[in-house]
């Protein structure tokens, strides 16, 4: 039975500190493997990747295989059930709706003497997009990549899956048909990400890399990281619960379990101020553990990664929310807004008792691609900013020139930039 601690209480700070950390497996030895794939890769293009693919996905490619035919995703969106197709096409729906209010805008303001400043935006040229496959089914992490650079104007997207066995899975690629994801190919793991950034006779290069993955995957995105942009190293799933003991304990139970049942290696936490209430929960998931399908991975991950934690107020709560700066933190309190303001650290916050973290995976609107780790303290959801980027827009009059002559010239002659100060002085006519 899961122990719950009480602030004050001997063992609390440490177990929260040790969860707060998120001490995960260490990825040296993924490392090195990772560093020669992306080596063999960048030097033997399409010999590599389909030499790994054997390997590693047990299934034998030529270079002619590796790209999966646009008839093959359409067949794909018309095979599945109508009642599938009809909870991807909602969920696309949301998703888009929500993104397109991200849209930045190219803007000018002119200023005195005919100065033009401004910044255009423009959207990336090419995007990577890596979705696990075979067996395991993530349609949802496709909409989630895809749909935020079609909003943006991306001009390509490339999606690299795997099929070990063979296997391709349908809702995956009829997730790609409904995104507008032409481009797929029949590879993953770090090969996928070297042959995305590196680009290969059959894979061109993208510009950035973006979606889920395994260490391997996600230590080939950091790996690569200046050669392309990616989004985020991602960790394992994790989920805070806020409560304040109103609500149901069966409700916060499944919501901890919700991402029990992603990994091992996933973190769950409920920090209440009620005692009683912490109690009924950790019973309710004993029971609802014993009868869900991933029962191992979800047991492993609460009994290894899962902390219940009594406070006194819940100021104190927040406090512990903003320190673990979880990726999904749920607000499972009476009055969520007057909550929320305490709340600097989080990647998606759930607000009241009928917003569970599930709904956020699949249909909400917004993103599914979160900061992990306690990197919500410093980084965003995935979103339509990932997928462009930004010009500064100068424009000067000969009178402007003249009048910020002077000081341009002589802060490059105080940092001693000569040549920097004689090319506003050759149009002036003067020395600063």
């Amino acid at each position: 039975m899961k122990r719950i601690l009480a602030r004050g209480e001997a063992g609390f700070d440490a177990e929260l500190e040790r969860l707060v950390s998120r001490d995960v497996d260490d990825t040296a030895a993924a490392e090195g493997v990772v560093r020669e794939i992306l080596a063999r890769v960048r030097a033997e293009g399409d010999a590599a990747v389909l030499e790994l693919t054997a390997r590693f996905d047990r299934v034998e490619l030529t270079a002619a295989d590796l790209r999966i035919p646009e008839a093959a995703l359409e067949r794909a969106w018309h095979a599945i059930s109508d009642a599938d197709r009809s909870a991807l096409e909602l969920s696309a729906e949301r998703i888009r709706a929500f993104h397109a209010r991200q849209l930045d805008r190219t803007w000018l303001v002119e200023e005195t003497d005919g100065v033009v400043l401004g910044q255009r935006v423009t959207p990336l040229d090419s995007v990577g997009l890596y979705v696990p496959g075979g067996k395991a089914s993530y349609p949802s992490s496709v909409l989630m990549n895809a749909i935020p650079a079609r909003v943006a104007g991306v001009g390509r997207i490339a999606m690299v899956c795997p099929t070990p066995d063979g296997e391709t899975n349908p809702h995956v690629l009829a997730a790609a048909w409904l995104a507008g994801v032409r481009e797929v190919y029949r590879v993953g793991g770090a090969q996928a990400v070297a042959a995305l950034a590196y680009g290969t006779a059959s894979i061109p290069a993208v510009d950035k890399i973006v979606g889920p993955g395994n260490i391997y995957v996600a230590t080939a995105k950091r790996l690569v990281f200046g050669t392309v942009d990616i989004d985020m190293v991602a960790g394992p799933s994790e989920i805070l619960v806020v409560s304040d003991g109103s609500g149901h304990p069966a409700h916060v139970a499944a919501d901890l379990l919700s991402q029990a049942e992603h990994d091992e290696m996933a973190t769950v936490v409920l920090v209440t101020t009620e005692r009683g209430f912490a109690a009924a929960v950790v019973d309710e998931v004993e029971q609802q553990l014993a009868r869900l399908p991933r029962q191992d991975t979800a047991r492993c991950s609460w009994e290894e990664r899962g902390g219940v934690f009594v406070v006194e107020t819940l100021e104190q709560a927040c406090q512990v929310a903003n320190r673990f700066a979880a990726e999904h933190l749920e607000l499972a309190v009476e009055r969520p807004w007057e909550v929320l303001g305490r709340i600097r650290h989080a990647g998606a916050i759930f607000l009241g008792h009928h917003t569970p973290e599930a709904l956020g995976d699949y249909a909400a609107g917004p993103n599914h691609v979160l900061p992990t780790a306690g990197t919500a303290r410093f980084f965003s959801p995935l979103g339509v900013e990932d997928f462009i980027k930004r010009s500064s827009l100068v424009g000067f009059t000969s009178p402007a020139l003249e009048k910020l002559a002077p000081q341009v010239m002589h802060l490059a002659r105080l940092e001693g930039l000569e040549a920097h100060a004689r090319a506003v002085e050759l149009r002036v006519g003067r020395k600063g």
